[in-house]
């Protein structure tokens, strides 16, 4: 298995910080987000990973140069890192070329929560944190029938169960090529402001995608500032 991280993007909602160091890079108990996740993955045994750059990519090399070499690293450049996520991911097909798992860089987690995605029986799966109600713009998980039928911020009328989805994909490689073809027909429609979540609409319909619950281990997606806050006072005292 490999694992794909989207490190693209410019964070624009927390410029105050990102105006100097890249959202993957901001640093909690003295560990940067990216460190975490390298660190994290290679406990689970996971030593290929491929990073999507793109804003200030030379510093997210730099910080990569500093992790031992029995990690296999390699970056794909998104230019186009300004748009939407789906260009990450689209920049990033090539390496669907085993079982992997997406994730995003600017979460801040529990070890626990990417061990259950990792050893979940499943095939292909999400996280869900069952806790989480949808207040503003928060990024759902939607179940009918035992099986996601969406990962959005748009909910549907119609559903079973519903939670906060953590930013992490697990898919098979039988799996990837209705990935690749779902985020081809929103690129083909020339949707590249969209976020690759919205683009996996028809990735959920012809493929069974199922979830792993988390609810009561601590994360936290880093978006806003109080975000920041939230993550120094409430999580970082509750990681390892």
């Amino acid at each position: 298995m490999k694992a794909i991280i989207l490190a693209a993007g410019v964070g624009k909602r927390l410029s105050d910080i990102t105006k100097k160091t890249p959202k993957p890079l901001i640093q909690f108990g003295g560990k940067s987000l990216l460190q975490r996740h390298v660190e994290n993955l290679a406990g689970l045994g996971i030593r290929e990973i491929v990073f999507v750059v793109g804003y200030k990519q030379e510093l997210i090399r730099q910080e990569m140069a500093q992790f031992p070499q029995d990690i296999q690293v390699h970056f794909l450049v998104n230019e186009d890192y300004v748009r939407g996520s789906i260009v990450s991911l689209w920049m990033a097909r090539s390496e669907f070329t085993d079982d992997m798992v997406i994730m995003d860089a600017d979460v801040l987690y529990h070890p626990a929560i990417l061990e259950r995605l990792l050893k979940s029986p499943l095939e292909n799966a999400v996280l869900m944190d069952e806790t989480v109600r949808q207040k503003t713009e928060e990024c759902m998980v939607v179940v009918r029938d035992q099986r996601v039928i969406a990962l959005t911020k748009h909910m549907p009328q119609e559903y079973d169960e519903a939670g906060e989805g953590v930013g992490f994909l697990k898919v098979g490689k039988s799996s990837s090529p209705q990935l690749i073809n779902s985020l081809s027909d929103c690129i083909q429609d020339h949707k590249l402001d969209m976020e690759y979540e919205d683009a996996l609409k028809n990735f959920f319909c012809e493929v069974p995608v199922g979830y792993e619950k988390i609810g009561g281990l601590p994360w936290i997606e880093i978006d806003f500032p109080e975000d920041v806050e939230r993550a120094e006072h409430d999580i970082l005292p509750q990681l390892p």
